[in-house]
């Protein structure tokens, strides 16, 4: 999830600050998966990264790597699943920094890199740990995609969601069921929570700024 944080933010800021030709198509395919079925995003993840695919192919060839009934695969499928909220998290963000700040410290002779280290992005990272408690949350509930991209291998793609349907299919597993279920339910609340916080913080100082 933590690799998914810097690609996430450069679409949030693409699709926040610049115009171009097929923004649109960018913005609709970034928040795909969120209406897409989940086995549909699996399937294609299994189409573009098993071993005939075309960068699955490129990966096992090069460089001897495969995310085929790896672990690595079930990360990638729960970050691709989680990426839509955390570029709409920290896309508002960054739409809600005050240009006039920026303007104001290049007027001052700051360079554009300087004015991005100590202005946007500090501005915007209160967004920035929304997206990424949003995407925990989540990731920990991703079972389509993840279970039709690397399958149900224990100790390998095992994820909380797949856990539990796993003990569910077993007799006498109501204990398991609920065990696991209430941690799910206890992660995604206080990711929720978090995420809440720091949005509102978020909210806070753009109306501190506006004043």
């Amino acid at each position: 999830m933590m690799a998914m944080l810097p690609v996430a933010f450069a679409l949030a800021w693409l699709l926040a600050r610049a115009r171009f030709p097929g923004k649109l198509i960018l913005d609709t395919l970034v928040h795909l998966p969120l209406v897409v079925p989940p086995v549909v995003t699996g399937w294609l993840l299994l189409l573009l990264f098993g071993p005939q695919g075309p960068i699955g192919c490129w990966l096992l060839d090069w460089f001897g790597i495969t995310l085929l009934f790896r672990w690595t695969g079930a990360a990638l499928a729960a970050a691709i699943m989680a990426l839509p909220l955390m570029v709409r998290a920290m896309r508002l963000s960054i739409a809600a920094i005050d240009h006039r700040l920026e303007q104001a410290a290049q007027t001052l002779g700051a360079s554009a890199v300087r004015v991005f280290c100590t202005i946007s992005l500090p501005l915007a990272l209160p967004g920035i740990f929304a997206g990424a408690m949003l995407g925990f949350a989540r990731s920990i509930g991703e079972f389509g995609a993840t279970i039709t991209f690397v399958s149900d291998i224990p100790g390998e793609t095992r994820t909380l969601p797949i856990a539990i349907y796993s003990a569910l299919q077993l007799p006498d597993s109501d204990h398991v069921v609920l065990r696991l279920a209430l941690l799910s339910v206890a992660l995604s609340f206080a990711a929720l929570l978090l995420s809440e916080y720091l949005a509102r913080r978020a909210m806070a100082a753009g109306r501190s700024h506006d004043l």
